[in-house]
């Protein structure tokens, strides 16, 4: 298939783009593994006033490439109970499943004290963050479930030991229940 400038630019979603100006006065390079189009010079005398910008026309680029995604695995952190990954990273964020207060090497909750599940919860992620190369001050954002929200004073006091200020942000729901009976389950999405 040869590609031109009016074949790339009906598969573009970008209407200001005046297509004969790309055709007549700007090479284009297109790529297999995604979609590229890129233009070395483009001439703005015939596009309307108000789509004329001070820096030239250089790049637009599409990628659909699968391989942006990577599965962090660690034996540190209880392996997933399910068809899921531990966390993955994907464009510089990392995501981390939701954690249990499971220890890694048995396999069993530490204690049925919310607080103690809440260490090991805690723990647990960092074991995951630790292995994605992120730290607890990597994350942005955290989702607590809790079987009983009356815990939530008691999580809030473990918690504040693990996250430095500002702290990320968060939010907290009471669930009608969690995987195992767990008293608590905390994911998160940090930066890398």
């Amino acid at each position: 298939m040869t590609w031109t400038a009016s074949s790339v630019a009906r598969l573009s979603k970008f209407p200001a783009i005046d297509t004969g100006v790309l055709r007549n006065r700007a090479p284009i390079i297109v790529g297999i593994g995604g979609v590229t189009v890129a233009g070395s010079t483009l001439w703005r005398s015939s596009l309307p006033s108000f789509t004329k910008r001070s820096n030239p026309f250089s790049c637009l680029s599409i990628s659909t490439v699968a391989s942006i995604k990577e599965a962090v695995i660690t034996d540190k952190a209880p392996a997933a109970l399910g068809p899921y990954s531990q966390a993955i990273k994907a464009n510089n964020t990392l995501f981390v499943s939701g954690c249990l207060g499971l220890i890694p090497e048995t396999g069993k909750f530490v204690s049925d004290s919310v607080e103690e599940q809440t260490e090991q919860v805690l723990k647990n992620m960092g074991e995951i963050l630790k292995a994605s190369g992120a730290t607890y001050s990597s994350v942005v954002k955290t989702t607590i479930m809790l079987a009983d929200l009356k815990d939530f004073k008691k999580v809030n006091e473990i918690y504040a030991k693990y996250f430095p200020a500002p702290a990320p942000a968060r939010s907290t729901y009471q669930v009608a229940a969690l995987p195992l009976d767990a008293r608590i389950e905390i994911e998160c999405i940090a930066v890398l």
